[in-house]
């Protein structure tokens, strides 16, 4: 049951905003149209900073070096949107000594991939050494894109926009035999001349698509990187005219996804008197329109530092022309986006370091900024949810869960007796000043949570909630007190967690329900109950806590009998709730739905025989 409180796979999206909830402490100045920021991670400590007009420049302990690491303005110009656009080094740097620039050439009338190696000189690269990967010819001076990055897999990514103009007028975005307006992936590391296709790349064979594609639909991806712990990949994609988008692709896709350019922008039909059929299209986790002056997307990196734990687990990006500095952490099922800060940059890149600490730049001043945040816990109202439907708010008695940066490194530390303690693994969660119990404390997937029971004293309309740990505490954030909020445990994030009767077995697509059985599930939210065992232990099995309102379930609109609803003998803050499959309920995948006092379960999903 425990492992029914942890996390759920993501599938939908919010926002919040507050702060300032970072601060930017100047470590260099002096650069010019400062563009990206990278680590070879080589142990080093040198962060590389690429000027747009084509040079490299190293920043060490504070202070630039005075020679420039490479330096190809020759082969490049600044203008607009075209110049010395992104740097990568592959995970071997420190044996091969060679990297990765893309730019365009003088005219902005063609992208160059290209590698070079460094000199004797660890400090210098060899700008002779150029070998070409591959060529893009650009049929405007905008949209280029230019990010590189290197994936957990160890092959190289590589952004490019849409080809420019406006509204794409070549669909290049959805041309599936171009380059333009996709994500690229090659292997340049294996010997190959001048580069392999990966045999696992989603289109290889299929002749239809260039088999470099890695996904697709995008309009101008400025900055994409992964996250250093669980291989996710984020990225900013421009708009046109509405709304900036934030991209995610998880670290188990395959590739292959579609983010929608031109059909889309954002999560919105770009030209609605078209045929949109969004069928196959991945829409972004989070959009943001141009309504207080923000006008173009810059992606960043998840911050994975251990400087300042309260960020952790935080995607950090930002506008170029507002300053603005956002976050957005996956919590739960959510993609919960929250304003850090709100700056006068021109922010043209973020960048991490070899320890993952956070950098931004200030294209128009030629300046670098490192991020600073806090060390104790912090979360928003939005991270505080009902453990089965990830609803925000508490409901007294029940399982609930806080989703909090800077609570536990990975791993899991789980209560092992009932009643259950009021601390795990230094870790406090108070809701209006009671201490209240807790199951566990998570980092599982790059996604820190407490999970507790919200104590059976907590009155509505709203509750103060604090995490603390070792004695660090958080701000107090309000919440919501929900007399009830009926949510059903699923086993999977898709498949309700149901048991049969007969055997307390679990049931599964290939062990279906069958009509006229009597199973029993788990949830959350049904409010008051006789016999209330109090606040941290287990409901009783002699004397059932039932539940003083008259739950009903549903499947594919059927009512089911209820034999029995009341909190789950031997669980803390958990009911469960008996019923018999009705005979009219249809074979196949159902909704199954769980009320109370009138107020309905989001649905879930069941297979019946």
């Amino acid at each position: 049951m425990r492992k029914s409180l942890l996390l759920a796979s993501a599938f939908c999206v919010s926002a919040v905003a507050q702060g300032p909830e970072i601060r930017l402490t100047r470590v260099a100045s002096g650069l010019m149209n400062p563009i990206d920021l990278q680590s070879a991670r080589d142990g080093s400590g040198r962060l590389f900073i690429v000027q747009q007009g084509g040079v490299i420049r190293i920043l060490r302990n504070g202070a630039l070096d005075a020679a420039p690491f490479l330096n190809i303005s020759s082969k490049t110009r600044t203008n607009g949107e075209c110049g010395l656009l992104g740097l990568a080094f592959p995970p071997g740097f420190r044996d091969s000594h060679r990297f990765y620039v893309n730019y365009t050439n003088p005219g902005c009338t063609e992208s160059v991939v290209g590698r070079y190696s460094v000199s004797p000189n660890a400090d210098s690269a060899d700008p002779a050494s150029e070998q070409i990967i591959l060529r893009q010819a650009q049929p405007f001076q905008n949209h280029n894109g230019g990010g590189l990055a290197f994936g957990p897999d160890g092959f190289l990514y590589i952004g490019f926009g849409d080809g420019g103009s406006g509204g794409d007028p070549r669909n290049n975005g959805q041309n599936a035999g171009a380059w333009l307006g996709k994500l690229l992936r090659i292997d340049t590391e294996s010997g190959a001349s001048p580069y392999a296709v990966p045999r696992s790349n989603p289109f290889a064979g299929n002749a239809r698509f260039r088999p470099e594609i890695w996904a697709l639909g995008l309009r101008n991806p400025w900055r994409f990187s992964f996250d250093r712990e669980t291989g996710d990949l984020w990225l900013g994609d421009v708009g046109q005219n509405r709304a900036e988008e934030v991209d995610f692709q998880s670290g188990l896709s395959t590739g292959g996804e579609n983010y929608g350019w031109r059909l889309m922008e954002g999560m919105t039909c770009f030209n609605p008197a078209q045929n949109c059929d969004r069928t196959g299209l991945t829409l972004p986790v989070h959009e943001y329109t141009r309504s207080q002056g923000d006008v173009s997307i810059t992606g960043g990196y998840v911050y994975r530092g251990a400087r300042w734990p309260s960020l952790r687990g935080t995607y950090v990006y930002g506008d170029y022309a507002s300053g603005r500095i956002w976050g957005i952490r996956r919590e739960g099922p959510l993609f919960n986006n929250r304003l850090l800060i709100d700056s006068n940059l021109n922010i043209s890149t973020f960048g991490e370091d070899d320890a993952g600490e956070i950098y931004v730049t200030h294209h128009g001043s030629g300046e670098v900024f490192a991020i600073e945040a806090a060390a104790a816990p912090s979360f928003t109202t939005r991270s505080i949810t009902n453990a089965a439907s990830f609803e925000i708010g508490l409901t007294p008695g029940s399982a609930s869960v806080v989703f909090a940066g800077g609570v536990r490194l990975p791993g899991v530390t789980q209560a092992q007796a009932i009643p259950l303690p009021r601390e795990l693994a230094g870790v406090r969660v108070s809701v209006n000043g009671r201490d209240a119990p807790l199951f566990a404390v998570v980092n599982s997937n790059g996604q820190e949570q407490v999970n507790f029971q919200t104590p059976w004293e907590t009155e509505s309309p709203t509750a103060s909630v604090v995490v603390t740990r070792d004695g660090s505490a958080s701000s107090p954030v309000e919440v919501g007190v929900h007399t009830l909020q009926p949510g059903i445990f699923e086993w999977n994030g898709v498949e309700a967690l149901v048991v049969r009767a007969a055997d307390n077995s679990l049931v599964t697509p290939a062990r279906p329900l069958r009509t006229g059985e009597i199973v029993y599930l788990y949830s959350t939210g049904l409010g008051p109950v006789d016999a209330n065992p109090g606040t941290g232990n287990a409901g009783p099995s002699a004397s059932l806590a039932r539940s003083r309102t008259s739950p009903s379930v549903t499947i594919d609109g059927a009512d089911c009998e209820v034999l029995f609803a009341g909190l789950a003998p031997g669980f803390v803050g958990i009911y469960q709730v008996n019923i018999r499959v009705p005979a009219s309920a249809r074979s196949g995948q159902r909704e199954m739905v769980l009320s109370s006092g009138g107020i309905r379960s989001k649905p879930v999903r069941v297979t019946l025989q």
